[in-house]
């Protein structure tokens, strides 16, 4: 018999049969495959060794972050990690870029040379539960990744220099405060030409599905009264907040497969006794599209306001406290070099389709994506069936598979940008595939 006292466990059929379903379009499907030649065998194989040296680094660095667990814009000792690692190698790195305290930068080559390719690293973690999203990994592969490739640009022949130039960005602040927003706005991509970063994840995917998203908060207004004596004389705004969280849950029967809606009331009176004089309901929009994003928003404030219309109480609808984040837009020439360079570590990453789209989360590296050409792969770090933000995934985070992940995701990483630095057709091909889309737009100006 079950407990009356605890909750009914969901059940996990849907997504055993999912799993079903994404194993046996992964095999027909097969790993994304490029037509381009990338860099040379000679810059790889120093890759490879360069990588393999650094891997006590790799390794050391992840378990460090993951140990300091620090939530958005207060990851000081996680920067300075970062920093500690790169001046270690001799690389000078900036703490406190682009108006951020927590940002770090550093970079090798020339620009005047060729392009310019960014490698990224998250290491914020979640209230309570840590590093439950894994940014350790993405910080140590961003890093050993950098560090690797600058290994190779300096010992290349000094005759044939590699051209161009690679950046490395320690990027704060993802769960929820749009960190690369803020630093794109103060100028942190100017000047870049391609964007990488990796999660770690279930699977290994090249592309798979990133939600854009927003915030709302609203905020009614109305008039307090006894609840027994006088209740006329009130206009209760729990009813309107009421109201509103019932128009989203009938607003889903007519929403996009691709579109989600979460909402909490996290303000809705204080007795019984009392018509609820002000009251606060904070949600989450997210679609596949810019353009549906846009579309489910003006929908979601509709309901709002019409709630207040309704109870007759006042209503202030506040937008996105933090910038938006717009859906990834994931460049399939610079995927599918990430893809060849991660089959020859052993893995076999998943083309776009093949993850179900039910399984869908966000990122504000969506922002870097329509500003310019950029990749943002998962990686495996435990099984598909151990989701983000939960204990076990923290937990993931500091296993042994979460330290090859990060020596992986590290050389995949560099030689995807290696190639996009010394292969000119790549580049060309990377440029007119971001074109082709609709090219850069106006992120800052989006909603307005």
């Amino acid at each position: 018999m079950r407990d009356p006292a605890q909750p009914t466990q969901p059940s996990t059929r849907y997504l055993e049969a999912m799993r079903a379903d994404t194993e046996e379009r992964a095999r027909l499907a097969g790993p994304p495959h490029s037509v381009h030649s990338g860099a040379p065998d000679a810059v790889l194989r120093r890759l490879r060794a360069a990588v393999e040296e650094r891997r006590p680094r790799i390794i050391e660095l992840s378990r460090a972050i993951h140990a300091s667990a620090e939530l958005a814009f207060e990851e000081y000792r996680s920067a300075a990690l970062v920093a500690e690692v790169l001046n270690g190698a001799g690389i000078g790195a900036r703490v406190g870029a682009y108006g951020l305290d927590t940002a770090v930068e550093a970079s090798w080559g020339d620009a005047e040379s060729g392009r310019t390719a960014a490698v990224l690293a998250e290491y914020d973690a979640l209230p309570g539960i840590g590093h439950a999203c894994g940014h350790n990994v993405i910080a140590a592969a961003g890093v050993g990744a950098f560090l690797a490739a600058v290994d190779v640009m300096r010992t290349i022949d000094p005759a044939r220099p590699l051209p161009g130039r690679i950046v490395l960005l320690g990027t704060p602040a993802e769960e929820g405060r749009t960190g690369k927003e803020i630093m794109a706005r103060n100028g942190a991509f100017d000047g870049v030409d391609a964007a990488l970063m990796l999660h770690p994840s279930g699977d290994d995917a090249a592309e798979q599905l990133w939600l854009g998203r927003r915030t709302l908060d609203v905020d009614f207004r109305g008039i307090a009264a006894h609840a027994s004596a006088q209740p006329f004389m009130g206009r209760n705004a729990l009813d309107a907040a009421s109201l509103m969280y019932q128009g989203i849950g009938l607003l889903r029967q007519q929403m996009l497969p691709v579109d989600r809606v979460h909402a909490s009331i996290p303000a809705g009176g204080d007795r019984p006794s009392i018509i609820t004089e002000s009251s606060r309901v904070s949600v989450y929009v997210r679609s596949a599209y810019p353009e549906t994003l846009k579309e489910l928003s003006a929908r979601v404030e509709d309901i709002a306001r019409g709630a207040a219309l309704m109870t007759g109480c006042g209503v202030e609808v506040a937008w996105d406290a933090n910038p938006p984040s717009l859906p990834v837009r994931a460049n399939r020439e610079l995927a599918a070099r990430w893809s060849v360079h991660s089959q020859a570590r052993g893995r076999s990453p998943m083309p776009a389709g093949v993850v179900s789209d039910s399984l869908a989360a966000s990122t504000d590296f969506g922002n870097v994506s329509w500003r310019l050409p950029g990749i943002h792969p998962t990686i495996a770090i435990a099984g598909p069936e151990v989701a983000w933000h939960t204990r076990e995934f923290a937990a993931a985070a500091e296993s042994p598979a979460a330290d090859d992940a990060a020596v992986d995701g590290a050389y995949a990483l560099a030689a995807t940008a290696l190639d996009y630095l010394c292969d000119d057709a790549l580049a060309a091909a990377v440029e007119q595939e971001f074109t082709a889309g609709g090219g850069a737009i106006d992120v800052p100006a989006y909603f307005d």
